[in-house]
């Protein structure tokens, strides 16, 4: 019998330290391919040795094999001592999009905005002019300019200025009968069918909305529609490998890309909407009047994460999101998102280990606009951007949760949903196998662009 179980244990602890080393091969991570295959070698000889061993090592064999069946049990309890509660969002403050750094980042080309906006906020003149004094995107003085890349990026995002009529349109005239469960279904097909990872539906609350518009001057202090009763939360997946290069100008190529691509998906399911009758409008990169994140945990699909990004179940911070906004009633998605994400953001801390530019809090959930929430010092994070000339992502980067959702990957996302034990185990070996500070590139890779396609 004793025999038995030591061959269960060497095959399979072997073909899990042999599955992590392939993989690891091609996600192209050498260190963790390594250290994957050396755990393989060790553990073959452990298991090995056990199988052959004299009857006076059996006592240690027999201790050895209980200490396991005992871990394996307590790996699939289910425990968070301590944990959060849920945060209360009954009194929360709307936020201003004229707070946001895009927007006052835009105030320098428009004089008379900038002193309406300074006169309300003056204690932000000062850090803003030294934000302002920084070059702008695609300037040549930026760390990881690229004469011929940098600019397919801008013409990405002046493609998303100029489709911002698209976000919104004529209604048909006729109101259509429809069932509202089928339609939803339809919607997550549809959204799916054209590129979207997930898509999800929340009732909207005022917290949802931005108080008033900022980023662009012809709205600049107006007060954003918030004639809408559902948010639909539509996700793509960025690339790992091209946020692996984090924070060099794959990171902007990635980002600016994903963005023209939930815009899309967005700005269509806005206008099928409308043709039954209902209003709608795509919410997209530059053109918001809602907050995308807490929509986005509302709808069930993640969690808030340590540096103020939507955590995706499935593919961690490492995703970019659009909102179709709709005066149709829809049914609310399950919560599929799980607490141990929100748990595990409170221990790892890599995020803020890593970022160059401090933005990220190390200690615990702050309390902001009258709710416990994860927010950074955008100032300092937006200010590294523009000495960089990238949206650096080297948070999403470092992120244990930003992996390809492979075999083994969606193994250690269920062991780290289990108990706090196991999260601690899976940070240290994340850190093993990954590194816990990532070293800084000071020059763009020498290929910017990753394709899916061969």
């Amino acid at each position: 019998m004793l025999t038995v179980i030591n061959a269960v244990v060497l095959i399979g602890l072997s073909s899990f330290f042999l599955l992590l080393g392939i993989s690891s091969v091609m996600e192209k991570e050498p260190r963790a391919a390594k250290i994957s295959f050396l755990f393989f070698g060790i553990n073959g000889l452990v298991w090995i040795f056990f199988l052959f061993a004299p009857s006076a090592v059996r006592p240690l064999n027999v201790l050895v094999i209980a200490g396991f069946g005992l871990f394996g049990l307590l790996s699939l309890a289910r425990f968070f001592p301590g944990q959060s509660p849920e945060r209360d969002d009954s009194d929360v403050r709307p936020y201003d999009e004229r707070d946001n750094m895009f927007a006052r980042n835009n105030l320098q080309h428009y004089p008379e905005l900038m002193a309406d906006y300074y006169e309300m906020r003056p204690e932000n003149r000062s850090v803003d002019a030294q934000i302002h004094a920084k070059p702008e995107f695609g300037d040549k003085a930026q760390v990881f300019h690229h004469d011929l890349a940098a600019p397919a990026y801008i013409a990405a995002f002046k493609y998303l200025e100029r489709a911002i009529p698209l976000s919104d349109g004529d209604v048909a005239a006729e109101k259509k009968e429809i069932n509202r469960v089928e339609f939803a279904r339809t919607l997550s097909e549809f959204a799916r069918f054209y590129g979207a990872c997930d898509i999800g539906f929340t009732r909207l609350k005022p917290y949802h909305f931005y108080s008033h518009r900022g980023r662009h001057a012809r709205h600049w202090g107006e007060k954003t529609d918030q004639d809408y009763c559902t948010a639909i939360v539509i996700v793509v997946p960025m690339r790992v490998p091209m946020l692996r290069q984090a924070p060099t100008g794959s990171v902007i190529q990635e980002s600016a890309q994903k963005y023209v691509e939930v815009a899309k998906i967005a700005s269509i399911t806005a206008e099928y909407i409308r043709d039954f009758g209902y209003r709608a409008r795509a919410h997209t990169d530059a053109n918001y009047d809602t907050l995308c994140v807490p929509a986005a945990v509302a709808s069930g699909m993640g969690e808030l994460g340590r540096m103020g990004l939507f955590m995706h179940r499935v593919f961690g911070p490492c995703v970019r999101l659009a909102l179709v906004t709709t005066e149709l009633e829809l049914p609310d998605s399950p919560n599929l998102s799980s607490p141990s994400m929100g748990e595990f953001c409170k221990i790892c801390k890599k995020c803020a280990d890593n970022c160059p530019s401090g933005s990220i809090r190390h200690g615990p959930e702050p309390v902001s606009r009258n709710t416990r929430h994860w927010s950074i010092s955008q100032e300092k994070c937006f200010s590294y951007w523009k000495t960089i000339g990238t949206d650096c992502g080297l948070c999403i980067a470092v992120c244990p949760y930003t992996k390809p959702d492979t075999l083994i990957h969606k193994l250690v996302r269920f062991y780290i949903s289990r108990n706090v034990i196991n999260q601690r185990i899976a940070l240290f070996m994340d850190d093993l196998l990954y590194g816990r500070k990532k070293s800084i590139s000071k020059v763009n890779p020498k290929q910017i662009f990753y394709s899916d396609k061969k």
